[in-house]
């Protein structure tokens, strides 16, 4: 049976009496980096044969994990911090699980998404978490203001600025938090206006691991561009492109004939 265990994200008390329950008594354990993984393990004396399993070799290692797994062996796999397959490995050999019938559970714990999104103070009740950003953000970043609930997403520290940046030059003064270094003894999260939060990183500078977390709202149509508020529509309502010029126009207040014309010059 394979066990998805979550681990702690920086305090190693972070883990449940489940978890280590379970790293005891498997016949292997999955990481991601095995130095990392042993820190982890011998803090709390479990001592088991630990292999190297992250995203530059899991789809080569992945057959001989499910062969291990049909033949009995109960396997843990964990990732360097927090729940696996949560933008870590795992998704895969999961997905061949449930392809081939072979039984696996998760064992909760650590999510440094849910850490963060909880230190923001932000609404909870409905929240989207977009993984990593990617180098050029601004189409995720304003997907993300136009979302009605709280946006969590991973950043890094060297371009943590430039994607304030973007921020506020779509909305300065949408609520974030930037949430740095979590369960850890610098542990911060800095809130308020992007603009004030981009001008006291600017000052500090931006060190360790970062979530960024933007609170819900929506841009208002008429400061968005008329193809990204098309989009907007059509993903966030499932409609299709006429149903979305439509539902365009009466948010702008114009004739449809206006909005279809607009369409046609962008084409």
């Amino acid at each position: 049976m394979l066990f998805l265990v979550a681990t702690p994200i920086g305090n190693l008390s972070d883990i449940s009496l489940r978890a280590l329950e379970v790293l005891k008594r498997v016949d292997a354990i999955l990481c991601e980096d095995t130095r990392r993984s042993s820190i982890l393990l011998n803090h709390y004396q479990i001592q088991k044969p630990l292999y190297s399993y992250h995203k530059f070799n899991e789809k080569k290692n992945l057959e001989s994990v499910l062969e291990r797994l049909r033949t009995g062996e109960s396997i843990a796999l964990i990732s360097d911090a927090g729940t696996p397959c949560l933008n870590d490995p795992g998704a895969a050999l999961v997905q061949a699980c449930v392809a081939e019938g072979l039984e696996f559970t998760a064992v909760p714990g650590a999510c440094s998404p849910v850490v963060a999104l909880l230190l923001s103070g932000f609404d909870a009740a409905r929240f989207q978490f977009v993984g990593f950003l990617p180098r050029k953000p601004l189409e995720v970043l304003r997907a993300a203001l136009g979302y009605p609930g709280t946006t969590v997403a991973f950043e890094s520290p060297e371009r943590l600025i430039d994607t304030l940046e973007d921020l506020a030059g779509v909305d300065p003064e949408r609520q974030v938090a930037v949430v740095r270094e979590m369960t850890k003894a610098f542990e911060e999260c800095r809130r308020g206006p992007v603009r004030e939060v981009l001008r006291y990183f600017r000052e500090k500078g931006v060190k360790g691991e970062v979530c960024l977390v933007i609170a819900g709202g929506r841009l208002m149509p008429e400061e968005m561009p008329l193809d990204e508020l098309l989009e907007l529509l059509q993903e966030l309502h499932g409609l299709s492109l006429k149903e979305a010029i439509k539902m365009a126009a009466k948010l702008l207040g114009k004739p449809k004939s206006e909005v279809y014309g607009e369409v046609h010059r962008l084409k």
